[in-house]
């Protein structure tokens, strides 16, 4: 009888409204999730289970590996190319100020490349586990050499800093000559929230953004307080050939653009995974419940409405932009990345899309992210999907009006309302 009655009680814990978290974590390595356990099914792995089965090759490279052709079958475009020198990633004794890592992405894929390195690191969106980690060995082999990584990465991309999910995160940083953060500077982890004067540190920046102030291009050589350090030479840099060898690079750019929609992106992906993740634990733990106590299989609880709201209610937000920093000035890259980046699509039928970019007082002309069209943002379970649904509707119909949402124009609500009628077909 005590065994059960400690059965119900457990039971009874994992429904009220965030005990669950308490109690398992955001634990993706349980049920319902199984993130190790599970076989992936992304865009890397189809690639790999093809290079496996013969049905594709990757051509090597005598200077960059597997880069370019990895590249290629993935459909990541080289004028995604952004280069961060601070010691912050898995190959860090191959970064420094010399020899940047170089970072390419799409939609679904992330790519990271260093000079002389020993492999090419991976991560892809997952409709099931979110992000999934890998490398690819920069040996040439008849078949290259792939592995899941399920620890190393996880150690940074598994944090509060990701939403407690395998994911990205993006830093910006004080370096020193070889590097290194320096510890007692401060540092960011920034998104489309953060003001610019906080972005990018460690990373390099080509582009032109007028008067506004970033602390791309900026190595602290001084033993002076960093945050003290003049960085004007580092701003409106277009020719980065001064500051690194870009010779030893895809392309000599590192794309102020592209450094704007990677930010903006990689935390998206990141609030899908939490959707989806605690959507589909709250439903579990639902059902724990329900066959616990005896109910039936189909009853909803308040407490999984509860927690499905507040795992998707900031998903909502962030789509939509808010709290976005505005810009002051025009924004401009020094490549084909922004012209690239906005010509797929999918538009409305008076030719709009929600990857038009602004680039003056916004990012986006349109303010809600084009993820939306995404797998991982299809792939979340309906209760999340409708409660998102839901809530875009309420906000385009002018229905929310609240302090959250008023950077929205009547005219914007209508353009986005309009585009995602025309261009997702379930949003309707």
């Amino acid at each position: 009888m005590r065994k059960v009655l400690l059965s119900v009680t457990a039971a009874m814990l994992l429904a009220l409204p965030g005990a669950a978290d308490a109690v398992r974590g955001q634990d993706f390595e349980q049920a319902p999730i199984n993130y190790a356990k599970r076989t992936p099914n992304n865009a890397a792995s189809r690639l790999f289970a093809d290079l496996e089965a013969g049905r594709k090759t990757l051509k090597f490279d005598e200077e960059f590996g597997y880069l370019p052709a990895l590249l290629d079958a993935l459909r990541v475009p080289r004028s995604s190319q952004t280069l961060v020198f601070s010691k912050t990633s898995l190959q860090r004794s191959r970064i420094a100020p010399e020899t940047p890592r170089a970072l390419y992405f799409n939609d679904d894929v992330y790519i990271g490349y260093c000079q002389q390195g020993e492999v090419v690191e991976i991560s892809a969106t997952d409709d099931e586990l979110g992000t999934v980690f890998y490398t690819l060995d920069q040996r040439e082999t008849h078949v290259p050499l792939w592995t899941r990584q399920t620890d190393n990465c996880l150690t940074c991309h598994a944090s509060s800093s990701t939403n407690n999910v395998p994911g990205h995160l993006i830093r910006s940083v004080y370096s020193d000559v070889q590097g290194f953060p320096i510890l007692s500077a401060s540092s960011y982890r920034t998104d489309q929230t953060s003001p610019l004067e906080h972005r990018w540190g460690g990373w390099y920046v080509s582009g032109t953004h007028g008067a506004q102030k970033h602390l791309g291009n900026l190595v602290i050589r001084t033993h002076d307080e960093p945050e003290a350090v003049d960085n004007s030479a580092g701003q409106n840099v277009l020719d980065l050939s001064k500051l690194v060898d870009t010779e030893r690079y895809l392309t000599p750019h590192s794309d102020l653009v592209a450094l704007m929609v990677l930010e903006h992106q990689a935390p998206a992906h990141n609030r899908i995974t939490h959707a989806n993740f605690a959507t589909r634990q709250a439903l579990h733990y639902e059902a724990e419940l329900n066959r616990e106590l005896g109910e039936p299989a189909g009853k909803r609880w308040e407490s999984t409405t509860s927690r499905i709201k507040s795992a998707c209610e900031p998903l909502v937000e962030y789509l939509l932009f808010c709290d976005e920093t505005p810009l002051t000035e025009r924004i401009a890259g020094s490549s084909r990345f922004a012209e690239e980046f906005a010509a797929p699509g999918p538009r409305d039928k008076r030719g709009r899309s929600l990857r038009e970019l602004d680039l003056t007082k916004r990012m986006f002309r349109y303010p809600c992210s084009y993820l939306i069209y995404s797998s991982s943002f299809a792939a979340l379970p309906k209760e999340a999907k409708s409660y998102v649904y839901r809530r875009l509707h309420e906000i385009l119909d002018g229905g929310d009006e609240s302090p959250k949402f008023r950077h929205l124009t009547p005219g914007d609500r209508r353009a986005v309302r309009e585009i995602l009628r025309d261009t997702l077909p379930d949003f309707s």
